[in-house]
């Protein structure tokens, strides 16, 4: 994929303001935790909300760090992860989940009907499917698409924007990249931080977001190496081609059954 753009993420910058959180339900027009209620609610932790929702896109993770050198507290942007090879995008059956431009896995929600699939098939659990209505079932999936409609027209995502702390950044992948190394080495060299890494430049044929960790993936809880779930491509190679042959075939015996007995009663009305 080429032409793509990418978020930077550098944690050891990120002071859990969660300026981002804010900002990026103001521009979405989102919810607070609670539904109706735009405010948080205070749960006690630090976390806040405690994890991503209908109505939270993107949310700040706290996570203790002790490797018995130095303790840290970890702080880590959550949010879509927009894959290269997105399971989401390719088990979707309304196409309300697409590649878009810049790499960005784009979501209509008008096309969503909330199957849940997403949800099931992501690797690391961002998609949160939003039941609207129990009686009739109606329910629509909802994640982070980068600001869509700023970043297709040349803005920063919302969260990049806000961020006071200047951890987040946007642009051309390759140069993300190439920013997220030399910080990396900085943090190693003179920070003090021999276990920086880069997360994000390779994984799921390379990620949306490259972060700037100081600490192993695991001990964000991020997996060192997601794989594109198998279920994934069963269901896009054999069970929805066999779905579609079933309703067909169904259809059609329908079709021949109602033609058969429509022409039972017109030889009736003859007789």
């Amino acid at each position: 994929m080429t032409d793509r753009y990418a978020m930077y993420i550098d944690t050891s910058k990120c002071m859990a303001c969660r300026g981002c959180q804010v900002a990026c339900k103001q521009w979405n027009d989102l919810q607070g935790y609670v539904p109706g209620v735009r405010e948080t609610v205070n749960t006690g932790t630090y976390e806040n909300p405690l994890r991503l929702d209908p109505q939270t896109w993107t949310r700040i993770k706290f996570r203790e760090y002790d490797d018995g050198e130095r303790f840290q507290w970890l702080f880590l942007k959550e949010g879509c992860m927009h894959c290269a090879e997105a399971a989401c995008v390719d088990v979707c059956p309304t196409r309300a989940l697409k590649h878009g431009p810049h790499g960005i896995t784009t979501y209509e929600r008008d096309l969503c009907n909330g199957c849940g699939y997403c949800s099931q098939f992501c690797p690391f659990h961002v998609p949160q499917l939003e039941v609207i209505n129990r009686l009739t079932g109606e329910a629509k999936n909802s994640k982070c698409t980068f600001c869509q409609d700023r970043t297709t027209n040349g803005l920063n995502p919302a969260c990049v924007k806000t961020c006071p702390a200047g951890a987040l950044d946007w642009g051309d992948r390759n140069a993300i990249l190439d920013k997220a190394k030399a910080r990396v080495e900085l943090l190693k060299t003179e920070w003090g931080f021999p276990k920086a890494n880069i997360y994000g430049e390779t994984q799921l044929g390379g990620l949306g977001r490259i972060y700037v960790l100081t600490a192993p993936p695991s001990a964000y809880d991020l997996p060192e190496k997601p794989s594109y779930p198998v279920s994934a491509t069963l269901w896009q190679k054999i069970l929805q081609p066999v779905g579609g042959v079933v309703l067909t075939v169904t259809t059609l015996g329908a079709f021949v059954v109602y033609l058969a007995s429509r022409r039972h009663i017109e030889m009736e009305k003859v007789e």
